[in-house]
């Protein structure tokens, strides 16, 4: 099925990290925000790293992020995918992520997951000669991560 994302990147001009993910969700389309899944763990993992509460709802962690210069998006604008599957992902047409680097300094970009890492280098690194940096999965897809162990990998992102 073609799906195209829907809601617009967080960030600010203050931005100096860069979180992309592969694609939203199916929860998160229906949203209309990032790891809307309530088995995602990156919210509960980025509040534990910047020791701030959960955020509960959108608003809150626009803010949580926007105070510690996160931005957040996705590598893919729209694409073929069979419900949330990154596996399934073809057809891919990349954001055009200029629009938060002509307005942000970003000094290091990561990635949630394989799958964000292989399309970024695939489709933005050679417009954007950043470096990406992959991190394992917060999606519940990725069991073999304990939160423990994400929270050891992700600590990178503090540096």
């Amino acid at each position: 099925m073609r799906a195209s994302h829907e809601f617009p990147p967080v960030f600010d001009e203050n931005s100096e990290i860069l979180i992309l993910g592969s694609f939203p969700s199916v929860k998160s389309r229906q949203e209309s925000f990032f790891y809307a899944n309530p088995q995602n763990r990156f919210w509960k993992l980025m509040a534990q790293l910047l020791n701030e509460s959960t955020p509960k709802d959108t608003k809150d962690k626009i803010v949580m992020l926007k105070k510690h210069k996160i931005a957040l998006w996705d590598v893919i604008e729209s694409c073929d995918i069979v419900g949330s599957s990154d596996s399934s992902i073809s057809n891919v047409v990349p954001v055009d992520i200029s629009q938060i680097l002509s307005r942000a300094n970003i000094i290091k970009v990561y990635a949630n997951g394989g799958k964000a890492f292989e399309l970024y280098n695939k489709y933005l690194y050679p417009k954007t000669q950043l470096e990406i940096t992959k991190l394992p999965s917060t999606s519940p897809a990725n069991a073999g991560y304990s939160f423990d162990k994400l929270l050891s990998e992700w600590k990178k992102i503090l540096e």
